[in-house]
């Protein structure tokens, strides 16, 4: 198995760099297959939104069909899928990504709550985030 790094997802997504996006596709293509995909791991993903919020703004629900997107390819895999489906359905909701995937991870781990300084998350609807104040 091989993994991706957010560079070759967002070029695949973005396709502004045309030697970087046939590269991609041309490696996967002819090394991953259904049986056989290519892993996406979780802190990639965040990345992922990171990068395209700030340095593409894309809008919410862009990003958000990006994940679909990804999530729906056979030729990839990702890690924790369910959490990650969570962490997009509370991202659609308002919530940082990165902030909901912290959470329904430290969850599905048996966490009751994380704990935080950070009020945003604490504020935007992530009832298992606790101020810490």
């Amino acid at each position: 198995m091989i993994a991706l790094d957010t560079n070759v997802l967002v070029r695949l997504l973005v396709k502004d760099d045309a030697a970087q996006l046939a590269l991609a596709q041309s490696y996967l293509r002819e090394h991953c297959t259904p049986d056989d995909p290519a892993f996406v791991n979780r802190v990639v993903l965040a990345e992922f939104v990171w990068v395209l919020e700030s340095y593409y703004t894309y809008a919410r629900e862009r990003v958000a069909q990006a994940i679909d997107g990804i999530l729906a390819t056979a030729l990839l895999t990702v890690e924790d899928a369910q959490s990650v489906r969570a962490s997009l359905a509370r991202y659609r909701n308002g919530a940082d990504f990165a902030d909901a995937l912290i959470a329904t991870t430290n969850l599905h781990a048996g966490a009751s709550t994380t704990l935080t300084f950070d009020k945003q998350a604490a504020r935007r609807g992530m009832d298992d985030f606790t101020l810490l104040n």
